[in-house]
């Protein structure tokens, strides 16, 4: 059993669903039922699989949520390209926010290698 709280990688996954929750703040008012609420879910999961998968038993376990939420964190990258499709968000603002979510994904992947070693 791992404290999640302890992990750069949860820490860091908990910093991004700020950053997600204040940059759809500006999405238009007729999308809070749509892209807005899915990205925000989407985002949420990726701290949240990882704090179930530390407090799971075995490091396999772990291992299968920090895929779930990898999986997460793909979800919210592809929002994030629709977003700046659809222009709602910049360049500017997707280039900060993908980069912070495109290391989130290899601290994971690189924290999934060595729960399994």
């Amino acid at each position: 059993m791992h404290n999640f709280k302890e992990l750069i990688v949860w820490q860091k996954a908990r910093t991004i669903v700020k950053d997600i929750y204040i940059l759809t703040k500006k999405y238009p008012k007729e999308e809070l039922f749509g892209l807005t609420q899915q990205i925000r879910r989407a985002v949420v999961s990726i701290p949240s699989n990882i704090a179930e998968g530390a407090g799971r038993g075995t490091n396999a376990d772990f291992a299968r949520f920090l895929d779930i939420a990898n999986g997460s964190a793909c979800e919210v990258e592809t929002q994030l390209y629709l977003s700046l499709d659809l222009e709602y968000i910049t360049q500017t603002e997707f280039d900060e926010i993908n980069n912070k979510l495109q290391n989130i994904e290899k601290l994971i992947f690189n924290f999934k290698k060595k729960l399994l070693i």
